[in-house]
């Protein structure tokens, strides 16, 4: 990867985890659940005026109904879980768990995906990120600050978050183009969350103007044109090496904690964070193929 395929992976990646600090943050103005559900009626807002602007079709939507609809409806209780654990438990331990979803996907992609047997070294480095993610958990003055039920809905949401991976791969969805694919996830849970929202409490919580520059924050720049940026990325540069970003995330959402929300971080929570960031890339990196001449 280049100079600047890289520099925008590690842009990409911390947008993300500064979007956690972010979430936790609105929170403090709206239930979680319906600033979920406003973020995606934003987002979807900020894709319309895109495919406007860019002249960029929504394709093959009749076609993918059913998919479509099971994408949007994982998509929606993926972040039900997220924005609801960031309201209990803290940014650090919520990103351990939610970013160990690779470490989830491989193991479901072992028994249900063919091609996808884990090798000896995917198989390490599952296993050193499941141990890191236990030991995240068991550190004392990380446990003291979170809870434990914050942490359970994370877990969840990286589930959700595997499970849309599957269907991507396993259904027509994956031959939408990015805008498709973005638009059955903002669609379904626009609804489903704004309609589910009053079953979590009250829906605002005296919001002012820094939570709705947050809320600005998610739908602009994470959840319409940051994964289209991504979705871009993707198309230039080889997956494998796309990959191999991934562990920065949690690396760089713990450190936004620290940073911005004084979370407590302490040596042994580090160690546990570096277990599962080399996890999280002996998981990802995909031995290239040679072709024959």
């Amino acid at each position: 990867m280049d100079i600047p395929g890289a520099a925008g992976m590690v842009a990409f990646a911390a947008m993300l985890a500064l979007n956690q600090v972010v979430i936790k943050v609105s929170n403090g103005g709206f239930g979680p659940v319906f600033g979920a559900g406003v973020r995606s009626v934003l987002a979807l807002a900020v894709l319309g005026l895109w495919v406007a602007v860019m002249k960029r079709p929504l394709g093959g939507l009749r076609q993918t109904i059913v998919p479509g609809m099971m994408l949007g409806l994982l998509f929606s209780v993926e972040f039900l879980f997220l924005f609801s654990a960031l309201d209990f438990t803290t940014v650090s331990r919520s990103a351990i768990l939610f970013y160990s979803m690779p470490v989830w996907l491989a193991l479901i992609a072992h028994f249900t995906l063919p091609g996808e047997t884990l090798s000896a070294r995917r198989a390490l480095g599952l296993a050193m990120a499941m141990a890191g993610v236990v030991w995240a958990l068991l550190d004392p003055d990380s446990l003291r600050a979170g809870s434990l039920w914050g942490d359970l809905l994370a877990l969840l949401g990286a589930l959700c978050w595997a499970g849309i991976a599957l269907t991507v791969r396993l259904t027509k969805v994956s031959e939408l183009p990015p805008e498709s694919q973005l638009f059955w996830q903002l669609a379904v849970s626009a609804v489903v969350l704004v309609v589910v929202a009053p079953l979590f409490g009250p829906l605002m919580r005296e919001p002012t103007w820094v939570h709705w520059a947050g809320m600005g924050y998610q739908a602009v720049l994470v959840a319409s044109l940051g994964f289209l940026f991504w979705l871009r990325l993707m198309s230039i540069y080889p997956a494998s090496d796309i990959a191999a970003f991934s562990f920065l995330s949690p690396v760089l959402t713990v450190g936004f904690g620290w940073a911005l929300l004084d979370e407590p971080v302490g040596p042994g929570f580090l160690g546990a964070l570096g277990l599962v960031a080399v996890g999280i890339v002996l998981i990802n990196i995909r031995r290239k193929r040679v072709q024959a001449v």
